[in-house]
């Protein structure tokens, strides 16, 4: 077998263990925020329609005129 040959498949081969082992970082840096996104979206869209709710509860009916003091 030759020598230099396995040790450029050797060194190749750490190269992209290397290489896996970042990835595999980062894909796990990618979902940890991504799952962080998705749970500030859904709490954005529940705070937006309790906004929506308060506002058309406080909101006068249709044809109501204020309420003298």
């Amino acid at each position: 077998m030759d020598p230099e040959l396995l040790e450029r498949i050797t060194s190749r081969r750490a190269e992209l263990d290397e290489l896996e082992e970042r990835l595999a970082k980062e894909l796990a840096e990618v979902r940890a925020e991504r799952d962080e996104l998705a749970v500030a979206e859904r709490v954005l869209e529940r705070v937006s329609e309790q906004l929506a709710d308060e506002r058309a509860s406080a909101a006068p009916a249709p044809g109501q005129v204020g309420v003298a003091r």
